[in-house]
């Protein structure tokens, strides 16, 4: 038999702790306190008077739900008690804690127990309960404007073509009244509306998409007409495929000396998207965004793919939606830009907003002109917030503010709880234990490498690797370094990142930290597929990680007969060590890896250089030194707490 307590038995019989403490008196059980365990022979006992004296009791308690965590101060608004009686009633328990301590379930159902209250475990997806979501009838169900967002590389005009669409659908009237920049617009096309999600294109989809949002219906992707594929347009294409919407490609600066439609049509096919002119079903329009040629054509293809993909929405019933972005105003508090994607947005509205919550005091539309409603698809911008949402956050129209407030109060309990445990991003360490658990259907990989012939090889030799039990998937792959934004996108996909002579640049390194991405560099592709093959049968060897030391920057080179090259550096990180392994790394690409032959400050040997000093050095049997590579000095150390 599980043990019980006193405070469990109480629950049970429908009783106050008091009632239960009274009865054991007269029965000569002795107990500490309301948590103390009692055996079966004193249970019955106990059982068998309540009965003959109260028929089993009233069962009168108040139900209430705990979570499993719960701090001190919450639980005192659950029961309508002050904070102090609760931390007196913990004292009487032999437990110390302040307001904002955490007390398990355990503990505090036994003191809801003393208050009348009777306390139910919450499970763990059960916090949001109480927001009650309907399913919508069919007949219900309207059509609504489509959401779109546009993408593509740098300098191939993206935001000309934003600013084209803006221009000839926006009349000047009502361009005169955009106060100010929300986020998102809307065009009207044959009376039919289009929404322009106007953020950069891949925070669309990845820090939405890592919340598990997901906003956009569309995809419009700018390739320059002159210009073909680029590296940032491959990674736009795979942010589409990821999050699983529709691609209308748009071919622009056809006005362009050098202008090649074929061309870019041709690349799109090496990259998985085939355009309808060449017997596909992707949608492409040469467009020039300078000249306005065939902006109305783009916008029917639009509305033609919104038909096709039949998007509905419920207008009348509780709004639910995304924050598309969301800032601290100076003069207004926290401002929040959303997108309602089902229901009708009204002023008064008592909402939840992530771990924020508040009531709508005013609503600003994308001309700035304010509103009272907001119905399916619109973008508008909201005031009256407890705090400042995260993008990506999802908002719900709850009863009232008590019940908002309540919500958002568990969503932090519950994130605090979360953060205590470790983090549940799939890492090759852990791999196989999470495939066991289930946990693990499909191995997300993002592969960066030095040659596009490696990123190739890579991926179907990794792909190969597929099994009953999980599948592996190349979700992108490049050529250069490991970016910023590589590590976003793994963090949205739970993709593991796996490097080829290439290096982590800027602070690509540092969000991967706090992301919890697991980021691997290799000099040879067979050792990849291998630590791959070994997580993935729970049999990965141990680990020898680099302990990096520091970073130095070529400033100036010498040539010295019978030495070779000498470099004059300037240490920035860290430190440079004599007896370390070093790498040259050229624009994120690793050239060199091996030994330093020498390493000097002025005309004297030392055995290691500080950050701000500069210092010469000489590489083992490599002379190919240049200004601006930079050394990196490490040394390999075994993975511990494995």
């Amino acid at each position: 038999m599980s043990e019980t307590r006193v405070y469990q038995l109480a629950q049970e019989l429908g009783m106050s702790n008091e009632e239960i403490i009274e009865k054991m008196d007269s029965l000569e059980i002795l107990v500490e306190n309301n948590m103390s365990v009692l055996s079966e022979e004193e249970i019955n006992q106990i059982k068998e008077l309540s009965n003959e004296e109260e028929g089993n009791g009233d069962n009168n308690l108040t139900e209430i739900k705990i979570a499993d965590k719960i701090t001190v101060q919450n639980l005192s608004q659950l029961i309508d008690k002050s904070a102090t009686q609760v931390i007196t009633k913990l004292i009487k328990l032999g437990v110390m804690a302040s307001m904002n301590q955490e007390i398990d379930f355990d503990l505090a159902a036994c003191v809801a127990m003393d208050y009348g209250f009777k306390g139910i475990r919450y499970e763990e997806d059960e916090i949001d309960d109480e927001i009650e979501i309907e399913e919508d009838r069919p007949e219900d169900l309207k059509p609504r404007p489509a959401i779109v967002t546009v993408m593509g590389h740098v300098d191939h005009g993206k935001t000309s073509l934003l600013d084209a669409i803006r221009n000839s659908k926006v009349t000047d009237k009502e361009a005169g009244g955009i106060t100010q920049h929300i986020g998102a617009y809307e065009v009207e096309v044959d009376k039919k509306k289009i929404v322009f999600l106007d953020t950069p294109g891949h925070e669309a989809f990845t820090s939405m998409r890592a919340r598990g949002a997901q906003v956009t219906d569309i995809a419009i992707l700018v390739v320059a007409a002159d210009d073909g594929i680029m590296p940032q347009t491959v990674e736009a294409i795979n942010h589409a495929k990821a999050a699983q919407v529709p691609i209308i490609i748009a071919i622009n600066k056809i006005d362009k000396v050098g202008a090649n439609p074929d061309r870019v049509k041709q690349e799109l096919t090496e990259h998985g998207l085939l355009v309808e002119d060449w017997g596909g079903d992707i949608i492409s329009v040469p467009v020039s965004a300078l000249k306005n040629e065939n902006i109305d054509t783009l916008l029917e293809m639009i509305l033609l793919v919104a038909e096709m993909e039949e998007l509905k929405a419920n207008p009348n019933r509780k709004a639910v939606g995304t924050v598309v972005e969301a800032q601290l105003d100076k003069g207004r508090g926290p401002v929040a830009t959303v997108l309602v994607q089902n229901g009708t947005l009204k002023v008064g509205d008592a909402l939840v907003v992530g771990c924020a919550h508040g009531k709508i005091r005013a609503m600003v539309n994308d001309l700035g002109k304010r509103v009272k409603q907001a119905a399916p698809s619109i973008p508008v911008e909201i005031l009256g917030l407890s705090e400042v949402p995260q993008a990506g956050d999802q908002f719900v129209v709850v009863k009232n503010d008590k019940m908002a407030r309540s919500i958002a109060d568990k969503r932090k309990d519950k994130i605090r709880a979360r953060q205590m445990k470790s983090s549940q991003k799939v890492s090759l360490d852990d791999l196989f234990k999470q495939m066991e658990q289930g946990d693990v259907k499909e191995l997300n990989i993002i592969i960066k490498a030095d040659v596009q012939g490696s990123v190739q090889a890579v991926k179907q030799s990794l792909e190969k690797l597929s099994n009953e039990e999980v599948t592996v998937r190349a979700i992108h792959g490049a050529v250069g370094a490991i970016t910023e934004s590589d590590v976003m996108l793994a963090s949205a996909s739970n993709a593991i990142i796996i490097g080829f002579n290439v290096r982590p640049v800027g602070a690509a390194s540092d969000v991967a930290e706090k992301e919890k991405v697991d980021m691997r560099t290799y000099r040879v592709i067979y050792k990849a597929i291998e630590d791959i093959q070994s997580a993935m049968k729970g049999m990965l060897d141990p680990e020898f990680v680099e302990q990096d030391l520091g970073k130095a920057e070529i400033r100036a080179t010498f040539k010295v007969s019978g030495v070779g090259t000498i470099a004059g550096a300037y240490v920035t990180q860290g430190k440079l060590a004599r007896n370390a392994q070093v790498r040259l790394v050229r624009d994120g690409i690793v050239i060199h890896e091996g030994e330093l032959s020498s390493l000097k400050r002025f005309k004297d040997d030392a055995k290691e250089v500080a950050k701000g000093y500069e210092c010469g050095f000489a590489l083992n049997n490599f002379n190919d030194l240049k200004e601006g590579d930079v050394i990196e000095a490490f040394i390999m150390k075994e993975k511990e707490n494995r």
